[in-house]
This record gives structure tokens, sequence and C-alpha cells, in this order.
């Protein structure tokens, strides 16, 4: 197999691969900001639910959360799987992320000083106008680096979609390996993985530069 043909045949998988990334983000992001927004409730019932989320979500690792989430339905319901292998990897990876974003966006909306949300009663603002005009671009500002670091991780993780044989950019670079006996799949991964990571520092270096004038 020529290099050509090799870049051809994994193109697809890299297509694939930044699809998962991007559907992650999009449904994690959010999610993180429910999740810790809830973590913060006044009902302790609430706060135990989500308590107890984040401790399995991080006290276990992605794979095995993967492998949960597409077989589960079939053994514990007896449900049929068929079509249900990239959802269920949207959903494993979407449910993980949120927590590890919860966390983050908790941490930054702890670190703000009480007395702004109390000049902000003052001043006669409400709690969601508090919220989300006050608090929520510092919080923003704050946490960027450590949003960065889990975004670059997660760049990395989307090659644990091998795990339900899904045919992204690194489960590819393995079969081709394999069937080729050639380690140039694997760089040709590794490019791409050192790419896709340096393409998403500089853009959230770009982010964190914009969000400056909160300083």
């Amino acid at each position: 197999m020529t290099l050509s043909t090799m870049l051809s045949t994994m193109a697809s998988g890299m297509l694939r691969t930044v699809g998962i990334f991007v559907l992650t983000l999009v449904g994690s992001l959010p999610l993180g900001m429910i999740v810790a927004l809830l973590r913060k409730s006044r009902f302790g019932l609430i706060r135990g639910i989500i308590h107890v989320y984040i401790s399995i979500i991080r006290g276990t690792p992605l794979m095995l959360q993967l492998l949960v989430w597409y077989f589960g339905p079939y053994y514990l319901f007896g449900w049929s799987i068929r079509g249900w292998r990239f959802p269920s990897l949207i959903f494993g990876f979407v449910i993980n992320y949120a927590a590890y974003f919860a966390e983050i966006y908790r941490g930054g909306i702890e670190s703000i000083p009480v007395g702004q949300y109390e000049a902000a009663e003052v001043l006669g603002y409400s709690k969601t106008q508090t919220f989300v005009r006050i608090i929520l671009p510092q919080v923003i500002k704050r946490i960027m680096p450590s949003v960065t670091n889990e975004v670059i991780t997660l760049v990395k993780d989307t090659s644990l979609a091998f795990t339900l044989a899904y045919q992204e950019v690194f489960s590819l670079a393995k079969q081709i390996s394999a069937s080729q006996t050639s380690f140039m799949p694997f760089v040709i991964a590794g490019v791409f993985y050192f790419i896709a990571n340096y393409v998403v520092a500089f853009a959230m270096a770009r982010i964190e530069k914009a969000l400056d004038y909160y300083r």
C-alpha cells in the first residue's frame, strides 16, 4: 500500500475523529454547566445525586464507561444494539466530559468573592442577571487554562473509540499496520493528533487573549 493510498484510507477515520471531538464538546460544555449549578443546589438530594454521578465518572476509566453504555442496554434490558454504536459512543464521551467540565466550572464559580454577589444585589440585579452579566464572564476567563487542558485531552481520548470497534483514525491505523506490517500508519495518526492538538491550543490561546479585558 502506497503512502497516498494509506492517507486516503485514513482520511475517513480522521473525519470521524473530528466528529467525535466536535459532538462531545457541543454536548459536554453546556451540560457541564448545568451539572455544576445542580452541584450547588440548595436541595441536598440533588447535590447528593450529582456528587455520586461525578464520583463514578471520575473514578472509573472512560474505556469501561463506553463499554457499559454500548452493551448495557442489551445485557440489562435485552434491547437490540444495532445502530447504537455511534450514539452510545457520543453519549459516553459527553457524560464523561460533562463531569470534568462541571468540576472546572464549580471551581471557577466558587473562586469569585462573595462580595460581588452582595454588591450586585445592592445594585438591584437579580440572581440570574448577577450570574450572567457579572459572574459568568469572570468564571470563563479564570477557567480557560483548565478547559484548554481538558479539550486537548479529549483530542487524544477520541482514540478510545476503538473500544467499540468504531472506525476512527486510531482504529484504522491499527488495522492497516497489522495488514501491511508497517509502522507508518501510527506515524500518520500521531501527526494527525499532534496537529489537531496544536490547532486546539492555538485557538484556545486566542480565545484566552480575547478575554484579557476582564483583568
